[in-house]
């Protein structure tokens, strides 16, 4: 048996010999001739291949001499008529509501509709047999006796008694003699009309009677029984009810703005409030746009935002406000007719949805006004505080819920708390973890830390791949959709969430290295497609530092206790800017202030997906992994990731024999296993392919990668994964260099 060695690179899994001087500093591409029967010049023909090669001409710097400078000042020009009316244009309202340009809203209006109108008709069909006929056949009578004496009263002018009786107490004669005779002539006139209607009438019913059908006569008793029972029902208790609430609406005015801004100190009598539009309907409130007085801020209204609520007589959460970008003192109020916060904002729309790509924003939940308002976890990490049953589990799970229907985002799940809410992301997890107390054999302390180095090494070595990959596979460096979605690169986004971060980071014993390692991610990681967000009822500073705090590009603050806390989760300087989320409302559930994640800060009222529903999505998201080959860790049963010691450099080392300098990864953990059976007997059990990855996952923060080993056996060549016995020598010798140096 003869054997032949070979190290190759990861790229080149068929193990091919080849000289250093093949190997190209740039990637190769295959070109092909765009007219095949004339080749083009410089065109390499069918079989060949072509460095790519940057392309370093710039066509701009042809003529420039030395000293020329690099971007000669240009000279500004004022705008253009065309820009100035364009600018214009963006200040013209609409002609017609977007609910009737836009299919999609009209659609929603004509189901809304719908809805309605069947639900009143149905709600009154229901009543009108078993409590609106029994009240109408009780109040006719009473409606019967009504409609006699008002018509009695209006024939014998009743109405002219008190003034009859007032002249005969002022013993006036004359007046009472006028009075008299305007009364007789009256009565007269009265008395005719009502016996020729009553001669009518009665004509009529006997006509009726004798020779109309039954169903006329039927139909006309009722009408009649009907009419004597709206008459004869009782003020406080109306003869049909109603079918739906009707809420507290105030027409808002110009005197009742104005009024509100004097009581909150924005005016003067001297100085007012400028209208530059007409005050309007708006959705389901009001939208009013006011000029506050020369010196006074946008800021100065949101701080008398509670006066100014008083002022116009409605709740503060009935009112918001929104800044204007043209004028520092213009304010835009939107008066909503209720509490527009307490309004749940329905299912979550991935309930509907086969899958998600999490390059783009996906829905989480409408702001105040029921408009759609997206999220994206791209390039950033995320914190999510609130006091407890307020949704905060609930509103980072539907973002972890979007990213497990994108079957390329690999998902780290941890819950402090142990709670059943994340229980079923078991099924697509990279790794999952609950609690912080060992069970069943699986410490999730333990676990954590060990992905957390696992993440760490991971994003360190996405750094040195990025810069090192071709400019034509990854531009500027960065991590692009194309490359995540590449197996062979292994470079997928990565969610990585700890929800209840507090209980690990007050670990006895894990705490602090746990910080550590949460502290770099959240600041290091998200440029290379991995994100964070971590979950907190206590984000103080013992239970959750600033120094991981302060690591969080967006912030997602639920009602809380104080505005101290608001500003903590939201940032300092928050309060000032008017975010307080102290101010939500126990009825607010899944309410929250939304900063950093896009320009605008907002209110966002996230979608809700209970348990059941979470379960539905999971399902999906697992069945999509498994389709395309993405179920991995946890989820698909594999060994969790090694624990990474020092160690583990010297126990290879001891397993290479004498004048091995490459051998198979799987031959060394067969060996390992002999070694220290208690540490590495759980890699031995595993399939070959598992087997090497566990070595790789724990030799990747000592730098030490693995390529292609070819070997020929028995005249056949196999190719295997590997290492080398230089590269183990390497990072011992380094990290005994950096144990010196400490």
């Amino acid at each position: 048996m003869t054997e032949t060695t070979t190290f190759t690179s990861a790229g080149d899994p068929e193990g091919i010999e080849r000289p250093a001087a093949d190997v190209l500093p740039f990637p190769l591409k295959k070109k092909t001739d765009p007219d095949p029967i004339a080749p083009s010049e410089g065109v390499v023909k069918p079989g060949e291949w072509e460095a790519e090669l940057p392309d370093t001409d710039d066509p701009e710097a042809d003529g420039l001499t030395d000293g020329a400078p690099v971007d000669p000042p240009r000279e500004a020009y004022p705008p253009s008529a065309a820009e100035w009316m364009q600018e214009r244009d963006k200040n013209r309202l609409p002609v017609l509501p977007d609910w009737v340009k836009l299919p999609d809203q009209r659609t929603a209006v004509r189901k809304w509709a719908v809805r309605h109108y069947s639900a009143v008709v149905g709600y009154h069909a229901v009543r009108l047999p078993l409590v609106y006929t029994p009240k109408i056949c009780l109040y006719a009578p009473r409606g019967a006796w009504r409609w006699s004496t008002a018509t009695g009263r209006w024939v014998f002018d009743a109405e002219g008694k008190t003034l009859r009786l007032a002249a005969v107490a002022a013993e006036d004669a004359a007046e009472y003699l006028k009075l008299s005779r305007q009364r007789n002539d009256r009565v007269r006139l009265r008395g005719i009309v009502a016996a020729i209607a009553s001669m009518v009438g009665l004509a009529a019913a006997l006509t009726l009677y004798v020779m109309a059908p039954s169903w006329l006569l039927l139909l006309a008793i009722a009408t009649l029984t009907t009419t004597f029972g709206v008459v004869g029902a009782p003020a406080d208790r109306p003869l049909i009810d109603m079918a739906k609430v009707t809420f507290r609406k105030r027409r808002l005015s110009s005197d009742i703005v104005i009024r509100a801004h004097e009581v909150a100190g924005l005016t003067s009598k001297d100085q007012t409030v400028a209208f530059p539009r007409p005050i309007g309907r708006d959705g389901d409130g009001w939208r009013v746009v006011v000029d506050l007085p020369y010196g006074k801020t946008f800021e100065d209204a949101m701080k008398a935002h509670g006066r100014l609520a008083s002022g116009m007589d409605i709740a503060p959460t009935q009112l918001f406000l929104d800044k204007d970008e043209t004028s520092g003192r213009r304010v835009s109020y939107w008066i909503a007719d209720r509490d527009p916060l307490a309004v749940p904002s329905g299912k979550s729309p991935l309930l509907g949805a086969t899958r998600v790509d999490f390059w783009k924003p996906f829905p989480w939940g409408v702001d105040e006004r029921g408009n759609p308002v997206m999220a994206s976890m791209l390039w950033l990490s995320l914190l999510v505080g609130a006091v407890p049953r307020q949704g905060k589990t609930f509103s980072a799970r539907t973002i972890a819920l979007a990213a497990a229907l994108d079957p390329y985002v690999r998902l780290y799940v941890f819950d402090g708390k142990a709670s059943p809410d994340w229980r079923t992301f078991a099924k697509v997890a990279h790794r999952i973890g609950f609690g912080i107390v060992p069970k069943n054999g699986m410490d999730p302390v333990q676990h954590l830390l060990t992905s957390l180095r696992e993440l760490k090494a991971d994003v360190e070595d996405r750094y040195h791949r990025l810069s090192e990959l071709p400019l034509h596979v990854c531009p500027e460096g960065k991590l692009t959709p194309e490359i995540s979605r590449d197996k062979k690169l292994n470079m997928p986004l990565t969610l990585f969430v700890v929800d209840e971060v507090q209980e690990y980071l007050t670990h006895p014993e894990h705490g602090k290295e746990i910080l550590s390692l949460m502290v770099y991610l959240a600041r290091v990681a998200p440029a290379v497609g991995v994100s964070v967000m971590t979950a907190t009822q206590k984000p103080d500073d013992k239970a959750c530092p600033s120094e991981l705090r302060d690591q969080h590009q967006a912030r997602f603050a639920l009602r809380v206790g104080a505005y101290q806390v608001s500003d903590t989760i939201l940032g300092a300087g928050s309060y000032s800017e008017g975010l307080d989320a102290s101010k939500l409302l126990k009825s607010h559930k899944g309410v929250g202030l939304l900063k950093g994640m896009s320009d605008d800060s907002g209110i966002v009222r996230t979608y809700l997906a209970d348990g059941r529903d979470a379960d539905r999505i999971l399902t999906r998201a697992a069945a999509l992994r498994e389709a395309e080959g993405t179920l991995s860790g946890d989820a698909a049963g594999e060994a969790p990731a090694p624990e990474v010691s020092a160690t583990i450099l010297d126990d290879v080392a001891a397993v290479l024999g004498k004048g091995e300098a490459k051998v198979w990864s799987e031959t060394i953990v067969d060996r390992l296993a002999d070694l220290r059976p208690e540490t590495y007997g759980p890699w031995a059990e595993l399939e070959a392919k598992p087997k090497a990855e566990a070595l790789t996952a724990a030799l990747k923060p000592f730098g030490i990668g693995t390529g292609q080993i070819s070997r020929r056996i028995d005249g056949e060549q196999v190719n295997k994964r590997g290492i080398k016995r230089d590269d183990i020598a390497t990072a011992i010798t380094q990290r005994n260099q950096n144990r010196d140096a400490g």
